[in-house]
């Protein structure tokens, strides 16, 4: 679970990201006491900096409970156990960055290989610390693949230690479940997706990745998220993430069921992946176990343990071994996990015949006369194997779409063609691949660029990216642009000072604009000073840019430097759409972080 800081009267105490501070006495001071803000801001400019509201959880789930498998809990512990050898072959630690990580990747994504499950590595390649390993998600390829629930956990442990209750117990707990779905293979009445996170303890970045990199499509899909985060804390206590919400009741109905009381996880609230999700109006929820606040009285007395000491006295530290794992809490979450995933997911009767359909690649750009190919892919998501007609649909004058074979039996792939000829007019198109069963439809968006030639004049989009002329056509906090006293210009006289405010602040400017048709290239670039009163390899502060809700990159407090440097970024992808490009930068509660844009530009050829 990720750590974070806020400095109240020049003391600093641990905080989740939605600032809801921890008990005083399970905190460590996370810097010294910070020096007087470097600059003044407005009201009116500050307007707009407060965190979003959480979404409402939508997915209630089955009412009835489904007789669940008791999870071996001795496999679990097995998995650790090599979690904590990998960790102990590469400098003892499973960090997101090093060796260890990625030998943990590979231990679980060859586990659920061999059990049959749809393995994917998504490299984190923006946002994540440097070196970063990727994501794992791992599909049951059975149930209705419009509706989701995913269950998550991070595989990287800090730096200082292997991890092993933070997190390889919800890591384990999760894998142990996976295989035994695999093992029993009910029917399913929906799809289960499991992921295990890179980067965590860097700032819940390689789910924030994965979140962003969903298309709105996709993410409506997802019923409910769960995330398992430190569920063997030696002392610990048996908490749910929104325990009152629709998504919570599976998994409060079966800690209810063992007398366990659980309560609210108040510590962990926006400290791990689930909050990715949360922030993108996903439904979520969890077990934690707690980590460094401490035990109160009447916990003890319904749980056992020790009043007035740590969850986990081990939290962030290399005695996280597997010294340090409470079988009983691991037993009694694992068990949970299953019991809300087979109320969730797994149906008691025998489904109808159905079939899930993908294309990929999801979109291909050609000059026009050239061709562009993909792969139509099919899988039986119940009952048995069918017949599947493909077809194509949306296609501008001049393209065509071929499929061979025209027809597959579910399970089985057919190449397709997507053929323009010299007169189709340059631009991007949404194709729809279908594919038609004997009782059901299911299709596929294909996305197609054509790039034309002689179609794109070069030229400059961007207005006003020297500052230089007022603030339009900016928007947001166009209050950062200007001559200010403090900082020095690239070019010019002016510039955006994004940041430096020493306190928990956000700076966001945005211009919307047109990338032509037709064009093949197109490349933004813009000059860049970073300079920080924070010290260490840390990322306390960010500046990102995004187009949209796409973050193309972030940099931080850790990449300060003297004077300017020019950065580019390729956004070719967005070639004949309307875009919205936005600088964002955002500083924790001390120390500052200036992030000063200049001489802003997205050139096209």
């Amino acid at each position: 679970m990720v750590i974070r800081r806020l400095a109240v009267a020049g003391i600093s105490l641990a905080v989740t990201l939605g600032a809801a501070v921890l008990p005083a006495a399970a905190a460590s001071p996370a810097h010294p006491p910070t020096a007087p803000p470097s600059r003044t801001i407005s009201a009116a400019d500050r307007a707009g900096h407060a965190p979003a509201a959480p979404q409402p959880h939508a997915d209630a789930g089955r009412a009835a409970l489904l007789a669940a498998p008791d999870i071996d809990v001795a496999k679990v512990q097995a998995h650790l156990t090599e979690l904590n050898a990998i960790a102990t072959r590469n400098g003892g630690t499973r960090k997101s960055s090093g060796q260890g990580y990625r030998d943990s990747v590979a231990y679980v994504k060859g586990k659920l290989q061999a059990a049959g499950y749809t393995v994917t590595e998504q490299p984190c390649t923006s946002g994540c610390a440097s070196g970063a390993g990727p994501n794992l998600i791992a599909e049951w390829p059975q149930g209705d693949a419009a509706k989701v629930y995913m269950f998550g956990s991070h595989l990287d442990s800090v730096s200082a230690g292997p991890g092993i209750n933070d997190n390889g117990s919800g890591s384990a707990a999760l894998l142990e479940t996976a295989l035994t779905l695999a093992e029993q293979h009910p029917a399913m009445a929906s799809r289960v997706r499991f992921a295990w996170w890179t980067d965590e303890e860097q700032g819940l970045n390689g789910s924030d990745f994965y979140v962003n990199s969903l298309s709105a499509a996709e993410r409506a899909k997802i019923k409910a998220y769960y995330n398992f985060d430190m569920i063997a804390s030696p002392n610990g206590g048996y908490f749910i993430n929104h325990i009152t919400s629709a998504a919570a009741q599976p998994m409060k109905a079966y800690w209810d069921s063992l007398s366990l009381q659980p309560e609210e996880n108040t510590e962990g609230a926006g400290r791990s992946d689930d909050y990715s999700f949360e922030q993108a109006g996903i439904a979520t929820s969890g077990y934690a176990m707690g980590a460094s606040a401490r035990k109160t009285t009447a916990q003890a007395a319904k749980w056992g343990g020790t009043a007035s000491r740590a969850y986990d006295s081990c939290y962030h530290q290399s005695c996280d071994t597997t010294g340090n794992i409470n079988a009983t809490g691991l037993d009694r979450s694992v068990d949970g996990i299953a019991a809300t995933l087979w109320q969730l997911a797994v149906t008691p009767s025998t489904p109808a015949n159905d079939f899930s359909l993908a294309v990929s690649p999801t979109s291909g750009s050609v000059d026009p006369g050239a061709s562009a190919t993909g792969t139509v892919s099919t899988a039986t998501t119940a009952g048995s194997a069918q017949t599947v007609q493909l077809s194509a649909s949306g296609a501008p004058a001049g393209v065509s779409v071929s499929f061979s074979p025209s027809s597959v039996t579910s399970g089985a792939g057919s190449s397709m063609t997507v053929t323009t000829t010299t007169a189709t007019a340059p631009g991007t198109y949404s194709l729809t691949v279908t594919g038609t069963g004997s009782a059901t439809t299911h299709t596929a968006t294909y996305t197609l660029t054509v790039k034309g030639t002689g179609g794109c004049t070069g030229q400059q989009l961007l207005g006003n990216g020297g500052f230089e002329n007022g603030t339009a056509p900016w928007t947001g906090d166009t209050g950062v642009i200007g001559a200010h006293s403090g900082q020095s210009a690239h070019g010019g006289s002016r510039f955006a000072w994004l940041g430096g405010y020493g306190y928990s602040a956000t700076d966001t400017v945005s211009q919307s604009v047109t990338v032509p048709a037709g064009c093949r290239k197109a490349t933004l670039t813009y000059w860049l000073h970073i300079d920080t009163g924070e010290s260490g390899g840390v990322a306390y502060d960010t500046f990102k840019v995004k187009v949209g809700s796409t973050t193309l990159t972030t940099l931080s407090n850790t990449d300060a430097a003297a004077g300017y440097t020019q950065r580019t970024l390729d956004l070719s992808p967005y070639i004949g759409q309307r875009i919205t490009l936005t600088f964002t930068a955002t500083e924790d509660s001390g120390l500052q972080s200036s992030f000063v844009v200049d001489d802003a530009a997205l050139q096209t050829g």
